[in-house]
């Protein structure tokens, strides 16, 4: 472990985290202190790393104090907004952790339609001071998700097809970048910053905040899902892609396969569920989208209609408590003919067991729209994005669900197209964080982030994520 100026054997980590405690309004966490493992935890319980020490920030001044601090020791440096990453970025064997989870802060300017957001704040934390002026930001789908690592690496969710990803509604951001320097990231200000910072990930800075352009929405969305048993699958996965060939973008739909929480109280056999949010106002024309899906594959049980959005956005939630062990891949493609549903029915059909599952999200309307150069984030152009996803409890089930998750998406290389998502990237073990960013990004965009890099991280202090590395001098 390389630790700068500092060395452990003459107290040098130790007078420095002291004199870090001094300066911060936040606290400094070490392996002695109580609460450190609760410090040290990830939403990811397959991620068992001890920091050197955890600095839970109380104020935004204190983001400063801890990069002074990484630069002086040499320690790796990990940030964390929400700490749901799958592949457990936010943390560091040996190293610093800023915790920027105390920083959840959100301001609503419902005139304007703005929303300010901390970097530590969750998507609930959004939903709950938007909600009372009838207002959304387009966010993810489980509300104990942080809004920064979404935002930064994309945020598909329930609002995408209608209002495009998390960072397509990003206004600006506040920026402090590995040299201490406070920039302001905007279309008008640092726009090539700020496109890196859309889809780039925490490769150039620490976002202290977030704008948002939030969008109206009414305080009963129509919302719904259709239930089908396994022998229905194929043929309501066919008139689910007819369904969806002229769909207006005020439909959201996500097609998951999963056994469902207990509150659903639909047993402990898979279902698909085919979920879908209409956005606008007026639900008549939603509720006709509907009716004709019904006719085409009628579903074996289901429930439509006005739900508050809090609610909605949290239904999901109790299937990811903290500490599930997560494993997940990605995969883009178009194909939803014959040949594409017998290999997804197939992986499918092994979703037998509470812990695993696979998403479908219908892409296209306001998200295919915005040109692919426009953010970093990596493909524009596929109909649908699959999350083959983990969220088990027991250790002893790591290698086999994990091996579920790795088969299920090489069947589907054969449909796949170009781009990653590196939000449901994992990590590998002994896998190169970089050449699975640049596989992610391709090779046009990631080369614009190295030039980057380069200008505001040359010397890579930000590389605990799918990392971009400065090119050499």
């Amino acid at each position: 472990m390389n630790t700068g100026q500092f060395g452990d054997e003459d107290g040098g980590i130790d007078r420095l985290l002291a004199e870090l405690e001094e300066r911060i309004a936040g606290s400094v966490i070490q392996p002695q202190d109580p609460g450190y493992d609760d410090a040290r935890a990830v939403w990811n319980g397959m991620i068992d790393l001890r920091p050197r020490a955890v600095v839970r920030a109380g104020a935004v001044s204190d983001i400063d104090a801890v990069l002074d601090a990484a630069r002086r020791s040499g320690l790796p440096l990990a940030v964390r907004g929400g700490g749901h990453n799958i592949a457990g970025h936010s943390n560091v064997e040996g190293g610093l952790v800023l915790d920027l989870g105390p920083l959840r802060r959100v301001e609503v300017d419902a005139g304007r339609r703005l929303v300010t957001v901390g970097p530590g704040a969750t998507l609930r934390d959004v939903d709950q001071a938007t909600a009372p002026h009838g207002l959304a930001v387009p966010l993810g789908v489980i509300s104990s998700t942080g809004v920064a690592g979404l935002t930064l690496g994309g945020g598909v969710g329930w609002l995408t097809r209608s209002n495009g990803l998390s960072l397509d509604n990003l206004d600006s951001a506040d920026v402090v970048t590995a040299s201490g320097e406070h920039l302001r990231a905007s279309e008008q200000e640092n726009p090539e910053l700020f496109w890196g910072l859309r889809g780039g990930g925490g490769n150039f800075g620490v976002v202290s905040s977030f704008t948002f352009r939030a969008r109206p929405l009414p305080a009963g969305v129509l919302g719904g899902n259709f239930f089908y048993r396994p022998e229905h699958w194929k043929s309501a996965l066919g008139a689910f892609d007819r369904w969806t060939q002229d769909l207006p973008e005020e439909m959201n739909p996500i097609t998951s396969f999963l056994v469902l929480p207990p509150e659903f109280e639909m047993g402990d056999a898979p279902w698909m569920v085919a979920g879908f949010a209409w956005s606008a106002e007026n639900h008549e024309p939603g509720l006709e989208l509907i009716e004709r899906l019904r006719q085409a594959a009628p579903p074996d049980a289901e429930e439509v209609g006005p739900v508050a959005w809090l609610e909605w956005q949290s239904a999901m939630d109790s299937l990811f408590p903290k500490g599930s062990r997560g494993y997940w891949k990605n995969v883009s493609f178009s194909r939803l003919d014959e040949e594409a549903i017998d290999v997804l029915v197939g992986f499918a059909s092994e979703v037998t067991w509470a812990g695993t599952g696979i998403d479908i999200h219908h892409m296209q309307g306001t998200f295919g729209r915005v040109p692919e150069e426009a953010t970093a984030f990596p493909n524009r152009a596929a109909k649908y994005w699959l999350n083959i996803y983990g969220f088990w409890q027991d250790a002893a089930e790591d290698a086999r669900l994990s091996d579920f998750a790795r088969k299920a998406h090489a069947s589907m290389q054969p449909f796949a197209e170009h781009g990653q998502y590196v939000n449901f990237l994992g990590a590998e073990r002994g896998q190169d964080m970089t050449e699975a960013a640049r596989q992610a990004y391709g090779p046009a965009t990631y080369e614009r982030l190295v030039a980057l890099k380069n200008r505001f991280d040359p010397d890579n202090l930000f590389r605990l994520n799918h990392n971009i590395v400065p090119a050499p001098a």
